[in-house]
């Protein structure tokens, strides 16, 4: 039988797969061109994070853990929902949480829906209470936290803790810190219910400090997408937050002892989450198709800035930075 005899079907199907794959590409282009979820209040986080709790698609392709991963140094190969639990435990180390007496109580902001949470309370037995803005976040933590581990879940805003002054001996911060419209006010309670002593570990998408490199005309409008598809407000940057922690009144200790901040740039050991973000949807297709056809429009969606934010962070342009202290006593 001639070779193209045998090949002509193969390529008509595989053409046909690519017509189709492309048609729900520029489907989702558009969907993501004509609406954005701009950041216009508090509320509009709360809502972006509702929804995406609600239609469950996060949840199922990333399982518990709503943030990146960690995959080495150098960065290697590694399953993606592994390589998220690696990043709460390489974020413990760096930051000192696992020095820790069991007990400790850990105030977890920006909790999404409780995967960092439930870790710290059972492989290294400290008390944790997890906040969001979003209830629909908070009730899928509640209903995924088994009996037994120290974690519980509250509804709050993290600009307006509802909590005393220098109850928690650490706070732990992990992507939230985007949404933040005032990124000093996020520093000063951050540090407020931080007791003398505690510890602080906070690890945020930041973009490449104005002062060293201004962005150019490619990189505003990349900028802006990642500002308005994901309700931020402005990143900061590493050495911008920085300063705005170690300015906080909170961080002084007596005598005037100034809050002292060390920083570390994780871009490169976070980088390939982005491509796996989307390569999960490829991997567990049922995950998207038994949502129905919505959900596969809305993988579609987030696919965009979901590159966008690759290459951001492949340029340097964003940076992916953590911060660790210990408030002076």
């Amino acid at each position: 039988m001639p070779i193209l005899a045998v090949l002509t079907p193969f390529a008509g199907g595989l053409m046909l797969i690519v017509a189709v794959l492309a048609a729900l590409l520029l489907l989702g282009l558009f969907v993501w061109s004509w609406r954005d979820r701009a950041f216009t209040s508090t509320a509009s986080v709360a809502e972006a994070y509702d929804r995406w709790t609600d239609d469950q698609l996060l949840e199922r392709l990333w399982g518990e853990h709503v943030h990146l991963g960690h995959y080495g140094q150098p960065p290697r190969r590694r399953d993606f929902r592994r390589a998220k639990e690696d990043f709460v435990h390489e974020l413990v180390r760096w930051s000192g949480l696992d020095q820790l007496p069991p007990g400790s109580t850990v105030l977890d902001v920006g909790c999404g829906i409780g995967g960092s949470a439930r870790i710290l309370s059972r492989d290294y037995g400290l008390n944790v209470l997890g906040i969001s803005i979003s209830p629909g976040q908070i009730q899928r933590a509640q209903a995924l936290t088994p009996g037994g581990l120290s974690c519980r879940f509250a509804v709050m805003d993290a600009l307006a803790l509802e909590l005393p002054d220098q109850s928690f001996d650490a706070v732990w911060s992990v992507e939230a810190g985007p949404h933040m419209p005032d990124k000093q006010r996020y520093a000063d309670e951050l540090l407020r219910v931080l007791k003398p002593g505690g510890l602080l570990a906070v690890a945020d998408w930041n973009r490449r400090d104005p002062a060293v490199q201004p962005l150019n005309r490619l990189e505003r409008w990349v900028m802006h997408q990642l500002l308005v598809q994901w309700a931020h407000p402005e990143f900061a940057s590493i050495p911008g937050f920085r300063r705005n922690l170690e300015q906080s009144p909170w961080g002084e200790g007596q005598n005037h002892t100034q809050l002292q901040v060390e920083t570390g740039d994780w871009s490169r050991e976070t980088l390939p989450s982005w491509i796996d973000s989307i390569l999960e949807g490829l991997r567990r297709p049922a995950a998207v198709l038994g949502l129905g056809p919505r959900a596969v429009l809305m993988g579609l969606r987030e696919t965009p800035t979901l590159l966008l934010m690759h290459w951001g962070f492949a340029t340097g342009m964003m940076q992916f930075g953590v911060f660790r202290t210990r408030k002076p006593a």
